[in-house]
């Protein structure tokens, strides 16, 4: 079945939802290295990541059980613990672990990751599900080894890949399996040898298009000038991005940035080794950030201004509501 990375089934408007008591999606990064060395991503350039002082580590598990932990603070749940964001989540030993005491903390709704599924095994496969995770993204880089060896500089072997997510999905239980490719940069032939593929093994999979969500990072994939991420029409550039005002996101060192796209860190605003969750998106500069871009002043944000996900994988718009936005800010705060 073909479908889409976001999930927009029983979807309220976000202007309906806001201001937040606390984040509808929690970003933490499982780990910030990753075992291949795609071109398109600055999480495969070493060098660059130790220039900007990116860790390339896994986060520690009693870091993590601290800031699960610090959720009880919010009077509502998280809506999504999104278990990834620069590198590749499985490389972390203790990641069914975070599953588990994520879902067994009665402060989370969800629990999803997103992974090149290269790390999986029979065991770890199990051991995920047994975790209760609720839903797994895996990202295909290629429809043969040699593919994999073109875009990824990494040599796998992609049979074994193949049935290690087949057994993910035949013991999937309660888990929703969603598999992607980049249909940009492979034929149409072999677009269709992927649906040949996975559809079998998938919950639903999509064929996606080519955007650089990495501001700052030379890709070495073009960005696709014509239609969206998921296949939708090209949109407007906003003026209010909406992340900012339903999620946040913590590095595996435990830094928290304004975004979930912060690879160069750049946007830190916080530190869970000293402060909650909690603490930061009710802080002063979690607050001023959100109404800046409610006041529609994106553009002069230095990292934000130029934000290609905003137009080409972004699923909400929020600029016409803005004003009412604020004015609920206003009153939620006395």
């Amino acid at each position: 079945m073909i479908g889409t990375r976001i999930i927009l089934k029983d979807r309220k408007p976000l202007q309906e939802l806001l201001p937040l008591e606390s984040p509808l999606v929690l970003f933490i990064d499982p780990s910030d290295k990753c075992c291949l060395k795609c071109g398109f991503c600055p999480s495969s350039d070493i060098g660059l990541m130790k220039s900007v002082g990116r860790p390339l580590q896994c986060m520690d598990f009693d870091l993590y059980k601290d800031i699960i932990d610090g959720l009880s603070k919010f009077k509502t749940k998280i809506k999504v613990v999104r278990l990834y964001s620069h590198g590749e989540p499985l490389l972390n030993k203790n990641f069914a672990n975070m599953v588990r005491y994520a879902k067994n903390s009665g402060k989370v709704e969800m629990v999803d990751t997103t992974t090149n599924a290269i790390c999986l095994n029979k065991k770890l496969s199990l051991d995920i599900v047994d975790a209760g995770i609720d839903r797994i993204n895996i990202s295909i880089n290629g429809v043969n080894e040699e593919q994999y060896q073109s875009f990824t500089s990494t040599k796998i072997h992609f049979n074994t890949l193949v049935e290690n997510i087949k057994f993910l999905y035949e013991n999937r239980k309660q888990c929703y399996l969603f598999i992607k490719i980049n249909g940009d940069v492979i034929s149409k032939e072999d677009c269709d040898k992927f649906l040949e593929i996975f559809e079998p093994i998938s919950d639903s999979l999509a064929i996606e298009h080519a955007m650089n969500c990495w501001e700052g990072f030379e890709s070495d994939v073009k960005e696709n000038k014509e239609i969206g991420i998921y296949g939708q029409p090209l949109q407007k550039e906003p003026l209010t991005c909406p992340y900012t005002q339903y999620s946040i996101a913590v590095q595996s060192s435990g830094l928290v940035s304004k975004c979930f796209l912060d690879w160069g860190l750049n946007m830190v605003i916080g530190d869970c080794n000293k402060e909650t969750i909690y603490d930061i998106w009710n802080g002063k500069v979690v607050n001023g950030y959100q109404t800046m871009m409610l006041e529609g002043k994106r553009k002069s944000d230095k990292y934000c201004k130029n934000c290609s996900q905003l137009i080409y994988g972004q699923a909400s718009d929020i600029d016409e509501y803005s004003e009412e936005i604020l004015e609920k800010r206003k009153c939620a705060n006395g």
